[in-house]
């Protein structure tokens, strides 16, 4: 009610406004914020469906996606207008996205010739194990010196090339030079900026540095990691710099959104990186963990990148500028931490909100001993060991429900602490304290575990939206538009909550190890790698699960005949 009588009664005194497209994997976003005061005024959210089609795989319908954008952009700007806000203050949109999923369109149709591919997908793991085993020593770091990262199934190059290999009208498209590849953020503002009347195809330094694909010492795409996965460049956007003016908004001028045609879209950064710059975290040595559907960990690293000896990524942190130069981050990537709440609401019908979740953790206060290692994609950093699967273990005839919703709070601090404790080695310099955002910050008792085991405090800022925060600090300071100053001084005070450690080091230390033991128990559990029968076929018994399955169930048959037959 507050903010409604504060808009209605300074409509004149707002100043330029900017926003931000936040498209996330469960959801999408669109926000407005005050250039001047960093003030978040407006928003709507809509939830993303994801299918299934096949265990491990995840994917999301790009016409859902766009769609969503659109809905959020019509929505917010009717809630502007009956604030009483006027929408042509909006100067400039940012765009911010899931990274490494992986879309191709058709550009002369509009048409995506397929799903998204979510980052989180492991269909192409054999594609991944074929690749590994083709580089000198089997080395998976083969490609690190200039991507930064290991060959995984998390990044985009293995999705394009899954895509390429087995989807007819990919293939085609390609063959008849009208394919385009994209991460999300560049089908977003293709669709945006005029589709297939003159879209413009372009992505940013730090999207483009998850797709394997990108040298990130030359800041563009390499000729070599193009060749070694076989994959044209001119299906591949143009990269530029995560603040400068990519093009105009092209929408229908009957819809309310419609007055934002003609806006630039001048900012761009991937999700992760978009929340550092939102954290404000532009000196070296400066950290901020995102909890969201993964949980991602990004440490500033300045103008050089560090490569990783212990399993982090190194990335493009943000380019605010096409004259500005690059900064680097090293990440730790977890795959599953919001999405372990999903997991325990929809497959198992443990809770019906994440609200519930915290309220069955704090009713026992602890986990009784039980560890849950919430593998479902494989681990990623700092083991990026693709076979590993969930498992939850220290059962007891005392464990219930509420103890397994603590183990599932506790995962998301455990992982966290294995990736700071790589950073912490890496960098040398132990993190004092660690700056947090995303969904999963409003829970409480999560954020005071987080500080217990990681024994530092936890600053939390009191406006969580912070990913879309830094895609609006971008796309406003951009030349040409200039109306958000990244200068220090200008910076608007943020204001935070901290928790700080309440556990003894020892009893952290103690729950830690036997965490570590249980993720080397949830190891090597998956091999995709079919058994030959020596003549190149592959046989059915070459997963032994399936192979149990498939005896077994002949054997019934033959013993139940047997028995119908002496009835």
């Amino acid at each position: 009610m507050n903010s409604r009588m504060a808009a209605s009664s300074s409509r004149v005194m707002l100043g330029p406004l900017v926003a931000a497209i936040d498209q996330g994997t469960s959801s999408t976003r669109f926000l407005v914020f005050n250039a001047k005061t960093a003030e978040l005024l407006s928003h709507h959210q809509v939830e993303i469906n994801q299918s299934f089609p096949k265990e491990g795989w995840v994917e999301e319908d790009p016409k859902e996606i766009l769609q969503s954008v659109y809905e959020c952009m019509e929505r917010t700007c009717e809630k502007l207008t009956q604030l009483n806000v006027d929408i042509s203050n909006i100067k400039a949109i940012g765009v911010t996205n899931q990274r490494e999923t992986t879309l191709v369109w058709d550009k002369e149709t509009g048409e995506a010739l397929y799903n998204a591919i979510v980052w989180l997908d492991l269909r192409t793991q054999s594609t991944v194990e074929r690749l590994i085993n083709k580089t000198p020593g089997r080395n998976k770091n083969h490609l690190k010196h200039k991507t930064g990262l290991p060959i995984s199934t998390y990044f985009s190059a293995v999705k394009l090339r899954w895509l390429m290999d087995n989807v007819d009208e990919v293939a085609e498209a390609v063959l008849t030079h009208r394919a385009m590849f994209g991460t999300v953020d560049s089908w977003l503002i293709w669709c945006l900026t005029g589709g297939k009347s003159g879209g413009v195809h372009c992505t940013d330094v730090t999207n483009a540095s998850r797709t394997m694909l990108f040298n990130i010492h030359t800041l563009d795409w390499d000729p070599e990691l193009c060749k070694y996965f076989d994959i044209p460049m001119e299906i591949l956007p143009k990269v530029r710099s995560s603040s400068e003016i990519y093009g105009l908004m092209k929408i229908c001028s009957s819809l309310k959104s419609g007055c934002l045609s003609g806006i630039p879209i001048s900012g761009c950064l991937g999700d992760q990186s978009a929340a550092l710059v939102g954290q404000m975290c532009f000196q070296e040595g400066q950290a901020k963990n995102t909890y969201g559907t993964g949980c991602f960990l990004l440490r500033n690293t300045g103008a050089k990148p560090v490569m990783s000896e212990h399993g982090l990524l190194t990335t493009v942190a943000y380019k605010l500028g096409r004259d500005k130069p690059a900064c680097y981050a090293l990440e730790g990537s977890v795959a599953i931490a919001g999405a372990v709440v999903r997991w325990l609401k929809d497959n198992l019908g443990i809770i019906q909100t994440s609200t519930e979740l915290e309220k069955l953790a704090a009713s026992v206060g602890t986990s009784y001993g039980c560890y849950f290692v919430p593998a479902f994609s494989g681990l990623y950093a700092p083991y990026w060991e693709p076979s590993a699967r969930g498992i939850i273990c220290g059962l007891t005839q005392f464990t219930n429900k509420s103890h397994l919703a603590f183990a599932a709070l506790e995962a998301v601090c455990f992982q966290t602490r294995e990736i700071l404790d790589a950073m912490n080695q890496d960098s040398g310099i132990p993190l004092t304290q660690l700056q947090v955002d995303g969904g999963m910050t409003s829970n409480r008792l999560l954020m005071q575990l987080q500080a217990d085991i990681l024994c530092i405090p936890v600053v939390k800022p009191s406006m969580p939206e912070t990913t879309a925060l830094g895609a609006a600090m971008a796309a406003g300071a951009a030349e040409g538009v200039s109306v958000w100053s990244l200068r220090p001084e200008d910076l608007s005070e943020v204001t935070s909550e901290k928790f700080e450690p309440q556990i003894n080091p020892e009893e952290s230390e103690f729950r830690y190890a036997r965490w570590k033991k249980a993720v080397q128990r949830a190891m090597n559990w998956e091999t995709t790698e079919p058994i030959s029968n020596g003549n190149g076929e592959t046989s059915i018994f070459s997963s032994v699960p399936l192979g149990f399955y498939i005896l077994g169930s002949m054997l019934m048959l033959i013993g139940a005949k047997y028995i119908a037959g002496h009835k």
